[in-house]
């Protein structure tokens, strides 16, 4: 069964970043504006992030497995016309479509896992997830990169988008055969479509300004003041909903819990940013210093390496420093975007290509350290009533920010970009520093958790409550005041 759930979780990562690195060929090949490259890569994240929610609640209610299943073939399905397509815009419509239905493959995996273990085991098995599909992120660009540059350019970007298709059937497989039996339960779905409404266009509203090209300053204001208001309208259809019985899409008890809601937080902006930062160091490194598809996957390569390794060792640096070893990663994440920017504007370009992958492998590195360690904290904090849809709603935030950040970060660099080494390499200096600044801001709230946490809130690195304590090296349990 977890077999299953890494499974899915690689098809869709890599489903999600094996396009990146395509992305310059693409937009050659479908003459597409920046605009449309915008939605084909934003859209996905943003249908994914809405469905996990109420997937999840369908699954809740009517059943998980056949939800996954029909999940997993209409995703592979799509992935099909996706890449047969000739146009942008339909390209942009099955990704949207493709990106809905892994939400809610997703969202059963989430489910699953928490339904068939409990306690630590239950944490250690979504940080398995998470660390799986973290790699398959950061994965899919040198993959992707090998099938263009066996392929070529016209072919190679369709078949990345085909590259799922065989993960996917093979997964079917194994799903219906080892995924558990469906066990619905009573009750009504309680899907809150108002909310999911409200929460999509709230993405929306943000990320549109950053789309269009370029913005106004009246357009960029009357979205500041649409996205105002969306924001004010969510907790108030939120208390109506409360009132008349209903279960609204974004848990009171979750909103409600600090822990939760500042874990939450450093995750988005660790997500958006890192998603958002490998796209544009793949345009950067194809448009802006003429590298092929190959040697800029080759660039990208050391990022999965080291996230690989890190997240391997990085329950090692908890038992040492606890909860910091999610402000570690993210403080060495804003240091390797800084490098990979200041090497972009002042390095001569044959010396470029190598810096880069040194700061790649910093990257990476950094991410192991943060991603897991902190989906751990954030759903040990979840409040037990709330305890099946916190890994959901966790989800459903990445996957907004992802779209937020891909849309305002590949913005910055596709608007700023023009023809010339010199613009792209400014170009990408701009966006490292945007990364860098959504980093130092989800730095900024893990130091304010471990500020909180210190005052009383339990450890990740501690057993979960009700876990017997720690054996010492001799067996015997080790009392609370001497554990770290």
């Amino acid at each position: 069964m977890i077999a299953v759930c890494m499974a899915a979780g690689t098809t869709t990562l890599l489903d999600n970043s094996v396009l990146n690195i395509a992305i310059p060929v693409l937009r050659t090949s479908l003459h597409a504006s920046a605009t449309e490259v915008q939605w084909i890569v934003a859209g996905y994240s943003l249908s994914f992030g809405l469905t996990l929610v109420p997937g999840g609640r369908l699954g809740d209610v009517h059943g998980r497995k056949t939800f996954f299943l029909a999940g997993l073939a209409t995703f592979t399905t799509v992935g099909v016309v996706a890449a047969v397509s000739t146009h942008p815009w339909t390209v942009i419509a099955a990704r949207l479509l493709q990106g809905a239905a892994a939400g809610l493959v997703n969202s059963q995996v989430i489910g699953t896992i928490q339904d068939v273990f409990s306690g630590h085991d239950r944490a250690r098995a979504l940080g398995l997830y998470a660390v799986t599909s973290g790699v398959a992120a950061a994965l899919g660009p040198p993959l992707g990169g090998a099938l263009i540059a066996a392929a070529g350019p016209g072919l190679g970007w369709r078949l990345t988008l085909l590259l799922t298709v065989p993960f996917g059937l093979a997964t079917l497989v194994l799903a219906v055969r080892y995924l558990p039996a469906p066990r619905p339960n009573a009750g009504h779905t309680d899907l809150d479509p108002v909310g999911t409404v409200l929460v999509g266009a709230l993405a929306l509203v943000v990320m549109v300004p950053f789309i269009q090209t370029p913005s106004h300053g009246a357009a960029v204001t009357g979205s500041a003041a649409a996205g105002c208001a969306v924001a004010g309208l969510i907790p108030v259809w939120q208390r109506r909903l409360i009132r008349a019985g209903g279960r609204p899409l974004l848990h009171p008890s979750l909103v409600g819990s600090a822990p939760f809601a500042l874990g939450t937080a450093v995750a988005m902006a660790q997500f958006g940013a890192s998603i958002a930062g490998s796209l544009v160091l793949t345009m950067f490194l194809q448009d802006g210093i003429g590298l092929p598809a190959a040697a800029a996957a080759v660039v990208t390569l050391p990022s999965a390496v080291a996230m690989g390794i890190s997240s391997a060792l990085a329950w090692r640096v908890v038992r040492r420093i606890g909860r910091h070893t999610v402000t570690l990663g993210l403080a060495l994440s804003v240091c390797s975007v800084l490098a990979s920017g200041l090497a972009a504007l002042c390095a001569p370009a044959p010396a470029l290509p190598v810096i880069l992958g040194l700061t790649q492998f910093c990257a990476g590195t950094a991410s192991g350290l943060t991603v897991s360690p902190n989906q751990a904290l954030v759903l040990r904090h979840a409040p037990r009533e709330a305890a099946g849809v916190a890994g959901g709603v966790l989800q459903m935030s990445q996957r907004i920010a992802a779209a937020v950040g891909v849309s305002a970060i590949s913005g910055v660099y596709l608007h700023t970009a023009a023809v010339g080494t010199a613009h792209h390499r400014s170009a990408y200096w701009h966006t490292s520093l945007t990364c860098a600044g959504v980093l130092a801001v989800a730095l900024a709230v893990s130091v304010l958790r471990g500020a909180r946490t210190d005052t009383g809130v339990p450890d990740p690195s501690e057993p979960p409550h009700g876990a017997p304590p720690r054996a010492g090296k001799q067996g015997t349990p080790v009392p609370p005041e001497a554990r770290p």
